[in-house]
């Protein structure tokens, strides 16, 4: 996991201090108090519009379900405030008119938000995942200069470097180092050491130096 990752997260439970089910709770409570405020101050003046607040929270901390009951209780509360208040209505269709209009702009809202909140989250998993993949993939691309002979690589500030220590530098390539057959046996033949293929045996003309197998340990 990136540090990126882990920063965001941190960020994310700090800052959601409270659990879905306190945020719903809180959120109900609060459009309880808007109801009793609303009622108290009468029809006359409108608080429709901090209805939307305890709806938002909801579908931001609790998700969209949760946000749709604060709205259904949004636009209930708001009906008994306005039914208790006295507005006086020619008829009742009236009222259950505005009490409809605003619960469909309570679920909007509710909607809105907690698919915004998806969409963000969608998108930090997204961008977690292609920094991951770019932290762990290093490419070279373009003309590296390479000696013929000795298969150095010009660096870019002009220097000769050895193969290994260019690519280890650039990559996150690292090297064993071996000796092919081939190798193995013209750097035996410059040490006047010949080898049995048969055998996989060292062979030395030497008095001196001892018979090794390729595959068993010196004695």
């Amino acid at each position: 996991m990136s540090r990126s990752r882990d920063k965001r997260e941190q960020v994310m439970k700090e800052q959601q201090f409270l659990t879905p089910t306190a945020s719903c709770v809180g959120a109900a409570i609060f459009t309880l108090m808007l109801g009793i405020v609303d009622w108290a101050s009468g029809y006359e003046l409108q608080f429709f519009v901090f209805y939307f607040v305890p709806v938002a929270f909801a579908a931001w901390s609790c998700g969209a379900a949760r946000a749709y009951v604060i709205a259904v209780l949004g636009a209930a509360v708001w009906f008994l405030a306005d039914l208790f208040s006295g507005h006086p209505y020619s008829h009742w269709s009236y009222g259950v008119w505005n009490t409809t209009v605003r619960l469909v702009n309570f679920v909007v809202i509710a909607f809105s938000i907690s698919r915004i909140r998806e969409m963000l989250s969608a998108q930090y998993k997204i961008n977690d995942e292609r920094q991951t993949a770019l932290s762990e993939v290093k490419t070279l691309t373009g003309l590296l200069p390479i000696c013929a002979s000795c298969k150095k690589i010009r660096n870019d500030s002009g220097y000769w470097q050895k193969l290994e220590e260019y690519l280890e530098k650039h990559t996150d390539v690292q090297f064993t180092h071996g000796l092919c057959q081939e190798c193995m046996a013209r750097t035996l033949a410059e040490a006047g050491i010949k080898m049995d293929p048969a055998e996989q045996t060292v062979v030395s003309d030497a008095p001196d130096r001892q018979v090794v197998g390729a595959g068993s340990p010196g004695k």
